[in-house]
């Protein structure tokens, strides 16, 4: 009977229990829909995490703050929910702001959430002060500081919405630590929590006139060498069916940008990647889907383009259609504005064929380009240059089948190459430096990767300069246990090892290395082995599909040092002349 009275007052007791900011932080992610965070704890948000962790969201603590947001902005891509990164005042928000403005270049959905000193000391010279609002207003869409306890949840709803609303982006939440002890009623928490939930932002659709999707149609009918170029917003919209359907239905061949490989698989006919000058320096319409008209697409200026061509641009983002001015702008989600155009050209369908003159001469050109590189590419080169282990490694992930592997590549020639050999068949599987040139990003994308598809294998493909910035994570992967193996071009350096004449050794430091080497024969797969991972040294073919068979097959952590003729590469990214 005792039990039985004590009841009423136990239940009253936990529902008005005290609840800090930290729980109510944590209790807004989850409500609202938050499965995964990545970063690194500490004064003030050890408990922030551990708070998280116990509602069910995963956390993943990392090493540094950078390769935190850089994996934070790849889940935000991969999964098209914002990605979140947790980090600590100062300095730590600071090491943030990579993949914050990462997350901005690329155009991913990301929110940042970092801790800061006490309110009332702010001024004074805090533990790791900074006015982190002004400090991520460069990198970030929206920034918002909580003042008091009762603004988190409103606060938590309105850095998620806004980080996917329009053109997605990076959003800051920085939660002072005097906010985090701060303390509210279970009642009143749940209130608050209600409150932000009811009040949550909806994206607004957005209704594409009839008449442009007409005119859009009527470009792609009436040109006589018309392209469909796809972007990584095309593929972050998955609009993979719709734009697979507008290809086969019209013949219209199509050119994806880095990223967007695996829209269509690379193997369809009407890929024209590997024409790719034919195609944009020819064609005088081109439906342009998810991506933007920047470096990476000349601008869509002469002389890479042709002066008289015409863009018709779909994007989510009006701003971009009216910096770009094409000829025609669609303002709108790629999928949806395919399926628009789907159902118009339904009404009165065309296609080239295969025997147009346009899509033989793409075709053409495509297979003699294919030719070239299949022979240089056949040739067992020993010492390794690029071509002859990114054929192997491109056989092997081949036969790994579907799901196929995600791929991360970064570095100068090795990223370079393997854009040009490896070959991706699905939507998503691609992941490489992106709009800004990001280097470093490699392990911190194979964390996300893994972490957002569970089910699929993570092949990094990595220049030794590229995996040096985050090295340091593959004791991230081995912790996890996690499906990732790290295949490392160890040639020496960036571009190469040390390749100056005696000539050019001059000076009171000649005796230093160049600024382009590194130590020669790094054991880099030994950085593994320290934490219980598997490591490989392979320096010919047979040797290297021993190791990428067995690692395949193991799907736990390892990392592959492929040992590279360090004269094989060049400066790289085709950039020579910024240099």
């Amino acid at each position: 009977m005792a039990d039985s009275d004590s009841q009423p007052s136990n239940s009253h007791s936990t529902q008005n229990a005290p609840v800090d900011g930290n729980l109510l932080a944590a209790k807004s992610l989850a409500r609202f829909g938050v499965s995964h965070m990545f970063g690194v704890v500490g004064i003030p948000v050890t408990s922030l995490a551990n708070r998280a962790v116990s509602l069910g969201i995963r956390f993943i603590a990392f090493h540094n703050e950078q390769s935190a947001g850089y994996a934070a902005s790849a889940y935000g891509y991969l999964t098209g929910k914002p990605g979140l990164l947790l980090t600590v005042s100062g300095p730590g928000c600071v090491h943030g702001l990579a993949g914050l403005s990462n997350a901005m270049a690329n155009t991913w959905p990301l929110v940042m959430i970092s801790g800061s000193c006490d309110q009332k000391d702010a001024g004074r010279g805090d533990f790791q002060e900074l006015d982190q609002i002004e400090a991520v207003k460069p990198f970030s869409k929206f920034s918002i500081k909580v003042r008091s306890i009762e603004e988190i949840p409103n606060c938590v709803a309105q850095v998620l919405d806004i980080a996917v609303l329009g053109r997605p982006g990076g959003c800051y939440l920085d939660i002072p630590s005097d906010v985090l002890h701060q303390t509210v009623s279970e009642s009143e928490a749940e209130d608050l929590i209600l409150a932000a939930e009811k009040s949550r932002n909806k994206e607004p659709v957005e209704k594409v006139e009839g008449s442009e999707i007409a005119k859009a149609v009527s470009m792609l009918r009436e040109a006589q060498r018309p392209l469909i170029v796809c972007g990584k917003g095309a593929a972050y919209a998955k609009a993979e069916n719709e734009l697979k359907k507008l290809v086969d239905t019209t013949g219209v061949p199509f050119l994806p940008t880095p990223m967007a490989k695996g829209l269509l698989p690379d193997t369809h006919e009407l890929a024209a990647t590997a024409a790719r000058s034919l195609a944009i320096g020819k064609c005088d319409v081109a439906l342009v889907v998810g991506a933007r008209l920047n470096w990476l697409l000349h601008f869509g200026e002469a002389p890479k383009w042709s002066k008289d061509v015409k863009f018709i641009l779909v994007d989510v983002n009006k701003e971009e259609i009216e910096l770009r001015k094409p000829h025609l702008g669609l303002v709108g989600d790629a999928k949806l504005v395919l399926n628009m155009i789907n159902k118009d050209i339904k009404d009165d369908p065309f296609c080239l064929g295969r025997s147009h003159p346009w899509v033989e001469a793409i075709s053409k050109k495509a297979k003699e380009n294919v030719a070239k590189m299949e022979a240089q590419l056949a040739k067992d080169v020993v010492p390794f240059n690029f071509l002859t282990p990114m054929r192997i490694i491109r056989d092997a992930i081949i036969g790994v089948g579907s799901p196929a592997p995600v791929l991360v590549s970064e570095g100068a020639n090795t990223m370079d190459v393997g854009r040009a050999v490896l070959l991706q068949t699905e939507p998503r599987t691609r992941l490489d430096a992106g709009t800004w040139g990001t280097m470093g990003v490699g392990l911190g994308y194979c964390i996300a990767a893994a972490v957002a598809a569970p089910d699929r294998l993570v092949v990094a493909v990595e220049g030794d300069s590229g995996f040096g910035f985050s090295a340091m994570e593959v004791e991230t992967l081995v912790r996890y246990q996690l499906a990732v193996v790290v295949i490392v071009f160890n040639n020496g350096g960036v571009y190469g090892g040390d390749r100056r004449t005696p000539e050019e050794i001059t000076g009171p430091y000649k005796k230093d290395p160049a600024p382009t080497s590194f130590v020669p024969g790094a054991a880099y797969h030994t950085l593994i082995e320290a934490f219980g991972g598997k490591g490989y040294l392979v320096g010919t073919p047979d040797e290297l599909k021993s190791a990428l068979t067995e690692s395949f097959s193991a799907r736990k952590p390892a990392v592959i040092n492929v040992t590279i003729d360090p004269y094989a590469g060049a400066e790289s990214g085709r950039l020579q002349h910024k240099n």
